[in-house]
């Protein structure tokens, strides 16, 4: 009886094996052999490896997102979201398949199963491939890997059918009851566990050097890092950069351009110039934790999910973003050079100041902090006119930024518990009140003024019910309370 070692853990079935134990069951076995491809006799996943050679790269990574949300394959069923991808791609960059097949040589020097393919070509028959991916891809890529004259049994990639049942439906068309019955199968997968059970010998073996590696993992975006890595799962680009420092952005200036919606297309792509460098700082922050900090705080994701972290590029993006804002700002002309000389001061300035920070102990981080926190709500002002309120929307906005991050700094765990749209609301009022002040009253009455009064109530206005509802008269019981707990604690404490 086979050794298969014991198998453990939440993903553990009766059918794993060890890759000791996979690769002598492959040289000893007679019968017919059933080997998975992706992870298994290749050690990426050719699909992927596929959708990820389109070029040019930001254009197929675009449309792939597209049919992230339109989400065709809900009209095929379960497990046909790669055939609606292939698909896509190759109906939209003709020009990859002969790219792929240059390409599958130097893929299948650097990912084959050398182990794996040794085993199987020291047999006298050779393996019948079965794999989820489609023939135009997987045939270029083991005729590279040295299987040209293997069986393939593959999905249809213009057939969703196959997706949707898994292997057992396609192998049982493509091999006859008693081939099946009697062979060897070897995959990673717990989807084959159908085909598995169905076999002889069913060995389920995960190789140490397989690697799922996602297409377009190496393509920068600005924004990726930020949502896969720093702030993985909790919307962050949407409802904290999107929803609140954005919209202080053209609230603070939308009032005086004479083309509002050119202008906000422009704050939006300044906004892009901005983040594509800010995002750096957060890059380099985790760096450092990771190289000189004893107990780093980095997310699950850190050193989980590839992101690619160029130094050239997010400069680049900067620049065409920054370009093209200024010039949507200016109504569609060239930016004024002392504009994007400006603009380019301020990428490098926050660029300089967060490295900074980062290279600072922690109880000294809370004064470049604030600076930081300046740059993220007003760094489009250095270029954009601002209405009169306007400092004291962005003012109110950075010290609810910058005061929970003192107090946690000093020692105050739940900072970021405070009400601190709150405080932000109340920090507006006292600072719009002095501009009144010394404008006049009218100012309190003007349209900017009574959209950001509006847009800050609306963003503290769950804090403003909860203190409404704690909120009491204090009474003479309530004296006569808290002289009793004080007699009790005299009592307790200082008795001899």
């Amino acid at each position: 009886m086979l050794d298969r070692g014991p198998g453990d853990g939440p993903n553990a079935c009766v059918h794993d094996a060890s890759p000791a134990v996979a690769l002598a069951a492959v040289r000893d076995f007679s019968g017919p052999v059933l080997v998975d491809l992706d992870e298994t006799l290749y050690l990426r996943n050719s699909t992927e490896d596929f959708i990820d050679t389109a070029r040019p790269a930001l254009a197929a990574y675009l449309l792939l997102k597209l049919l992230d949300v339109l989400r065709p394959w809900l009209l095929t069923g379960p497990g046909t979201r790669d055939v609606w991808r292939v698909r896509a791609v190759l109906l939209a960059f003709p020009w990859v398949l002969p790219l792929w097949r240059r390409r599958a040589a130097a893929l299948a020097r650097g990912a084959t199963n050398i182990a794996l393919s040794e085993a199987l070509e020291a047999r006298r028959e050779p393996p019948v491939i079965v794999t989820l991916g489609f023939r135009p891809i997987v045939a270029p890529l083991l005729a590279a890997m040295g299987f040209g004259g293997a069986r393939i049994v593959s999905a249809r990639l213009w057939n969703a059918a196959d997706r949707r049942g898994g292997k057992l439906g396609f192998l049982r068309r493509e091999l006859d009851h008693a081939a099946l019955r009697g062979s060897l199968c070897v995959t990673d997968s717990l989807e084959d566990m159908p085909v598995l059970d169905a076999c002889a010998l069913p060995l389920r073996t995960v190789w140490p050097e397989a690697r799922f590696h996602p297409a377009f993992a190496d393509l920068y975006l600005p924004g990726r890092y930020l949502t896969r890595i720093k702030r993985p799962n909790k919307h962050y680009i949407r409802r904290s950069i999107l929803q609140d420092d954005f919209a202080l952005w053209v609230l603070c200036s939308v009032w005086l351009a004479p083309l509002p919606l050119l202008h906000i297309a422009g704050l939006l792509c300044l906004l892009v110039s901005f983040w594509a460098i800010y995002e750096q700082g957060y890059v380099d922050n985790d760096r450092i934790a990771a190289r000189f900090e004893a107990d780093p705080r980095l997310s699950e994701t850190w050193g989980v999910i590839p992101v690619a972290t160029p130094s050239v590029a997010p400069w680049l993006w900067a620049g065409a973003a920054g370009f093209a804002g200024l010039a949507l700002i200016g109504g569609w002309s060239l930016p004024d050079p002392l504009s994007a000389a400006i603009w380019a001061g301020v990428l490098l300035a926050t660029a300089l100041c967060f490295r900074l920070f980062n290279r600072l102990d922690k109880s000294t981080r809370i004064w470049p902090y604030g600076p930081l926190q300046l740059a993220r709500c007003a760094a489009f002002a250095a270029v954009v006119p601002l209405v009169p309120m306007a400092p004291a929307a962005i003012g109110a906005h950075v010290v609810e930024k910058w005061v929970p991050y003192i107090v946690y700094r000093r020692g105050g765990g739940a900072a970021w518990d405070l009400p601190l749209h709150l405080m932000r609301l109340g920090f507006f009022l006292a600072l719009i009140l002095l501009i009144a002040a010394t404008q006049g009253l009218g100012v309190l009455i003007e349209a900017p003024t009574l959209a950001f009064l509006a847009f800050t109530l609306f963003k503290a206005r769950r804090e403003i019910r909860s203190a409404l509802a704690r909120a009491r008269w204090i009474t003479r019981a309530d004296r006569a309370s808290a002289g009793h707990r004080q007699t009790v604690v005299t009592d307790r404490t200082g008795a001899r």
